[in-house]
């Protein structure tokens, strides 16, 4: 599907062959290699074919699924008796908001989908689906027929199956029980879609991001997927990070230091989820406390059984030590010493950039800027840059960024701009003013420099979603989570 990413491209294959039929579109597949064998084609030479296969008119459904931008949003509506049997079941479709710097389209797409019943098993304690009903959804408002009559489950879930491109919204009650109990969802296609789900809200400022760290901290120990951890502990960086007022986000990453280290004490031992919990707990490390014990474990006065204390990882807890005013440039150039390879002085451009002076951050910034550092050098010295514990150190570069990032997008190559260009971005300050220069600023160079103007409307983009969810902070999904 020309023009449109490959992430998006897989997802809308995904909702074609679920619209048609996996039998259907393999058989129209064949008729259009048997048809057009040796030759040219165009996608409407596919889709007749996939149109004869399955005995479905696919014109509407190319030009809103491919002609058009956004992702639709499906929210679940229940209503129940008082001895909890569903009355009514549906769907409710809202068009695309896209995002702050790309609205979509004004568009309410066909999607071919399951709703899955998520109930608690007695025998296993697990969260297994019961029912599974398969329909289209089209228009404002469908109605799953099917569910009338039938005892309300614990999790009601939309798009079961990864069917359909779409963001979710659960009703109250299947958050309420998936807050506490996602960890014990069977199948992890299911999980992944729950997370999914809660993150896409939180990021659309429909939810609290504290809501969403105790989501994280209280259901990934369960996780065994690499990449799914690594992804949801990113995620809770940024919730705490950026969507989280100041005011609360240091208590909230204080515990959830605390918890971090629980999970990494709870991991089985030499596992990755230890090793990830290890170094999340480095980067939130913030009381006297647990920089204590952070510096025990790169000295070596205190162990974590199964822990394998590399070299990588010595570099990461130093850094965190760094940017905590609790190691520097002695302890960096002892490290260096040790670690005389090209990886070890890339992890030592990182730490002296994270050492928490104005001077030190002016010694990156400018090294940066001028332009005297390889791309990957760069690239780590402003995720060194970057890493502070107060944001205040490094506002007053902003003024710096939005005056200087146009000529330094001019003078280097394409990459070593755009690394410099979107790392340099200054995401820690979420403000309305850092909005405004960024859209002014990315305007003006829509017609000239494509490339930087659309780093800054995605720049601008994040700052406009952290705001949004910072003024969100107090509430929770629809008012449920309170005692999550």
């Amino acid at each position: 599907f020309d023009g449109i990413t490959y992430a998006k491209g897989a997802s809308v294959l995904r909702q074609l062959v679920a619209w048609v039929g996996q039998e259907n579109f393999m058989a129209g597949v064949r008729a259009y290699i048997a048809q057009h064998a040796w030759g040219n084609t165009e996608l409407p030479d596919l889709m007749s074919e996939l149109e004869a296969a399955s005995g479905r008119d696919l014109s509407e459904w190319t030009r809103v699924w491919l002609e058009t931008s956004g992702v639709n949003t499906l929210r679940t509506e229940v209503e129940t008796d008082e001895a909890g049997i569903i009355t009514a079941l549906r769907l409710r479709q809202s068009a695309p908001d896209g995002s702050p710097s790309a609205p979509g389209d004004d568009v309410l797409r066909p999607h071919r989908l399951a709703v899955g019943f998520y109930d608690v098993d007695e025998a296993t304690g697990r969260l297994t689906r019961t029912e599974r009903f398969e329909l289209d959804v089209a228009g404002e408002v469908t109605e799953v027929a099917e569910a009338a009559g039938r005892r309300r489950p614990a999790v009601i879930l939309p798009n079961d199956d990864d069917l359909a491109y779409a963001k979710l919204r659960l009703d109250d009650a299947s958050w309420e029980a998936a807050s506490t109990r996602l960890k014990d969802v069977d199948g992890s296609l299911a999980r992944t879609l729950l997370w999914g789900a809660a993150w896409d809200t939180v990021r659309d400022g429909e939810a609290s991001a504290a809501w969403f760290v105790d989501l994280v901290l209280a259901n990934v120990g369960h996780e065994r997927d690499s990449s799914v951890v690594q992804t949801l502990l990113r995620q809770l960086a940024t919730a705490i990070g950026l969507y989280l007022p100041e005011d609360q986000a240091e208590a909230v990453r204080v515990a959830a230091a605390d918890r971090l280290w629980g999970l990494v004490t709870e991991a089985e031992d030499g596992s990755d989820n230890q090793l990830q919990f290890v170094k999340a707990f480095a980067l939130h490390a913030r009381t006297t406390a647990q920089l204590d014990r952070l510096a025990a474990l790169v000295d070596g006065t205190r162990t974590v059984p199964g822990l394998d204390l590399t070299t990588d990882l010595r570099w990461e807890l130093l850094t965190a030590l760094v940017a905590a005013g609790r190691a520097g440039e002695a302890e960096i150039a002892e490290a260096e010493r040790a670690d005389a390879t090209a990886t070890g002085a890339l992890a030592a451009i990182q730490a002296r950039a994270a050492v928490p002076t104005a001077e030190a951050k002016r010694a990156a910034w400018d090294r940066v800027m001028a332009g005297e550092l390889s791309n990957t050098e760069q690239r780590q010295a402003l995720i060194g840059f970057a890493r502070v514990h107060d944001a205040a150190l490094i506002a007053p570069f902003a003024d710096a960024y939005f005056e200087g990032v146009e000529a330094m997008w001019d003078s280097r190559s394409h990459e070593m701009a755009e690394t410099a260009a979107t790392l340099g971005y200054p995401t820690a300050q979420v403000t309305p003013e850092i909005a405004d220069r960024a859209t002014a600023l990315s305007e003006r160079l829509a017609g000239t420099r494509a490339g930087l103007s659309r780093v800054l409307a995605e720049g601008r983009d994040e700052t406009v979603r952290a705001l949004a969810a910072r003024g969100h902070a107090t509430a929770h999904v629809h008012q449920v989570h309170a005692g999550a």
